[in-house]
């Protein structure tokens, strides 16, 4: 989606907690688009995430502020919750205004096209009932 993410994770084999986790990948994607922008000489973007950055932030030191604050994530427990949420997250760039796709395998970005049996060429992906130890419902 342009302007926001849908994934589902599985941080299995980590003592980390989901909210260090998402962080870290937050300003390590910032790092990144910054310089990025930088490299392009893309300050029209650059003066738009600056604006950004609230004054507490902005006392602080930060320059510039490429996410929300905060993320909504719920703890996928039975393989049914898992498979509703992959359904959301491939109809969304359907039924968004104005629609990204009018099929959910038709958008780039997405993972339906793996998971009915197409190609996924921008990103790897596990297939979700391949991951055991993430099941629930065996």
């Amino acid at each position: 989606m342009p302007n926001h993410v849908h994934a589902i994770l599985s941080f299995t084999y980590t003592e980390k907690s989901i909210n260090k986790i998402i962080g870290d990948g937050k300003r390590f994607i910032t790092y990144d688009l910054i310089d990025n922008f930088t490299k392009n000489n893309r300050n029209d973007i650059l003066e738009k995430l600056s604006d950004f950055v609230n004054d507490t932030d902005r006392k602080k030191g930060k320059l510039y502020e490429a996410f929300e604050p905060s993320f909504d994530w719920k703890e996928c427990d039975t393989d049914n919750l898992i498979e509703q949420k992959l359904n959301y997250i491939h109809l969304n760039a359907c039924v968004c205004n104005p629609a990204l796709a009018m099929n959910p395998i038709d958008y780039v970005h997405s993972s339906a096209n793996y998971y009915l049996g197409g190609n996924n060429i921008l990103y790897p992906i596990e297939h979700l009932m391949n991951m055991k130890d993430i099941r629930f419902d065996k």
